[in-house]
């Protein structure tokens, strides 16, 4: 059962419906950053209000319990659990009380949640797994703050240009349309590989898509060079060459985006999906043009 809605506001004999979202983020991907600004990124949505909470760069059981108990407590319409290590025990435990809570859930995280599968689905939740936000070389010899930065830039890059980061939009929105309406959401389950990059729109220009496609792939075997050097190779100076490589890897990417995005921008071709104040999104795909409803 769908429980009421979090907030109603009335003018004359109008009556909007105000979705309450809680964004739970514990660690770091690449999609958690700017997830609450990509729901809202004029700051003018009025169907929408967003309550974010977050561990930090720890997933400690009790780092994870603290900051879903306080979730719980706001009483959102829906929560997006956004983070990596789905597996361990500090995400599972946060899982554990937000299903408790009976609160519609969304999980979002990386290529390892994929084994997962099934027991979100079982547990009721919904899911968005994004192959290319791999993980990052975190050895000490290599990873100091400039580099997480820079390297987080590049995968927010390479996810926003390829699509990878407005369908989860889509997704999320198509949640709050149905909560908005007073119906059970569908909960997505969804894993955004290579071939949701290939059959969503956004590429006017095969060589512009093929360089989003190429990009994706490179992303996505970042992920098992970063793997294998923090949790497999024991010789410092082999580790730390390695997550060297896969942070080259995920530079490469991220420049072969934006040679997709200039080829995009020659043709005057570039997709833009903004949200109008009430949740609707348009489309436009012309520089000088409105954006129409209903995209």
């Amino acid at each position: 059962m769908i429980k009421p809605i979090g907030a109603l506001s009335f003018s004359g004999d109008e009556m909007s419906q105000t979705i309450n979202v809680g964004i739970l983020k514990a660690g770091c991907i690449g999609t958690l950053p700017l997830l609450e600004f990509l729901l809202d990124e004029r700051a003018d949505r009025r169907d929408i209000s967003v309550t974010v909470i977050g561990s930090g760069a720890k997933l400690g059981v009790e780092e994870c319990r603290e900051k879903a108990e306080i979730m719980v407590k706001v009483k959102p319409d829906l929560v997006i659990l956004a983070g990596p290590a789905q597996a361990a025990p500090g995400p599972t435990e946060a899982r554990n009380i937000l299903r408790s809570s009976g609160i519609p859930t969304i999980v979002i995280s990386d290529s390892p949640a994929k084994k997962l599968r099934k027991t979100l689905e079982k547990e009721g939740f919904g899911y968005i797994i994004v192959e290319a936000d791999s993980m990052i070389g975190a050895r000490r010899e290599f990873l100091d703050p400039t580099e997480m930065a820079i390297y987080n830039s590049d995968v927010i890059r390479v996810l926003a240009v390829t699509g990878a980061l407005r369908v989860i939009v889509e997704e999320i929105d198509r949640v709050i349309e149905a909560l908005k309406r007073g119906e059970e959401p569908a909960l997505p389950r969804l894993v955004i590989d290579k071939n949701t990059i290939m059959e969503r729109r956004g590429f006017s220009n095969p060589y512009s898509k093929a360089k989003a496609i190429a990009a994706y792939e490179i992303s996505r075997r970042v992920a098992d060079i970063n793997t294998e050097a923090c949790f497999k190779v024991s010789e410092w100076e082999v580790y730390t060459e390695l997550v060297a490589a896969g942070h080259e890897m995920m530079r490469v990417a991220a420049r072969l985006v934006d040679e997709a995005r200039e080829i995009e921008k020659m043709n005057d071709s570039v997709l833009r999906t903004p949200h109008f104040g009430d949740g609707s999104r348009g489309e436009k795909s012309s520089l000088i043009e409105k954006p129409r409803r209903g995209g």
